[in-house]
């Protein structure tokens, strides 16, 4: 059993507008080991974030069993921290406060949440930048935030929806190697959801490949490349075309 279990994990919401059942997710069977980067690749709707989302207690399961080291995800839990595309920064916080607020909301003490703060802000890769509020801050940079806040707070899994995807090419391959240097630090397990083929392949220790809604697992994948890959490389780009065959099909 992985770090995170799910069994036959089916979602369907209802469509009050239209009173019609939507079937978001499909059986999904997985095991996600500790310490493990893996990445759910889909196409657009087949209910990768909403996979995360049941993971991160935000979403509940229509059907079957889903898990945190054997026992039941009954709702968001400091364990499984959670990291959006859009940042989701306090404005009215500066770096360091906005990187504190998860060790606050537990009660650690303030001297001991301000030094974990300005460990993770060094280890992001920005150390002088504490008193600086999101606004001043690109979009890179407010990514990092978000990153250190969950570092900081200890999650044991790092659930990642689609974290690069606001940034520009060159910033997105900067922060996917800061993300690989920090996730070999941490030794955290990292689920990273992305619908980028190319991303997933750079990064992951094993791919899960969804099909069209409603999204099952249609196949995984294990990387078997060492890093730092070669986005270039005959081996790299042979296994970015089979992912996207089998995407296509």
């Amino acid at each position: 059993m992985g770090v995170i279990t799910a069994e036959n994990i089916k979602k369907v919401f209802f469509n009050p507008r239209t009173k019609n059942i939507v079937n978001a997710l499909g059986e999904v069977s997985l095991d996600i080991e500790e310490g493990e980067f893996f990445c759910l690749l889909g196409p657009s709707g087949c209910g990768k974030t909403t996979f995360l989302r049941m993971i991160a207690g935000l979403e509940i399961p229509s059907n079957g069993k889903l898990l945190m080291a054997g026992e039941s995800i009954q709702g968001p839990n400091w364990e499984r921290g959670l990291i959006f595309q859009d940042h989701v920064l306090f404005p009215w916080r500066n770096v360091q406060k906005n990187v504190e607020f998860g060790l606050e909301a537990r009660g650690i003490k303030k001297e001991e949440r301000a030094d974990r703060a300005k460990e993770f802000i060094e280890l992001v890769g920005l150390k002088g930048f504490e008193k600086a509020y999101p606004s001043e801050l690109s979009g890179g940079m407010q990514q990092r935030v978000g990153l250190a806040r969950v570092l900081a707070n200890d999650s044991k899994v790092l659930l990642m929806d689609e974290p690069f995807g606001s940034v520009d090419a060159q910033t997105r391959e900067v922060l996917q190697n800061e993300l690989l240097n920090i996730w070999k630090i941490s030794k955290k397990t990292i689920f990273f959801v992305t619908h980028d083929i190319e991303e997933s392949v750079y990064l992951a220790d094993r791919i899960g490949i969804m099909t069209p809604r409603p999204g099952k697992i249609r196949e995984v994948i294990t990387v078997n490349k060492n890093r730092p890959r070669e986005r270039e490389s005959d081996e790299f780009l042979k296994l970015v075309k089979y992912i996207r065959g089998l995407i296509a099909s």
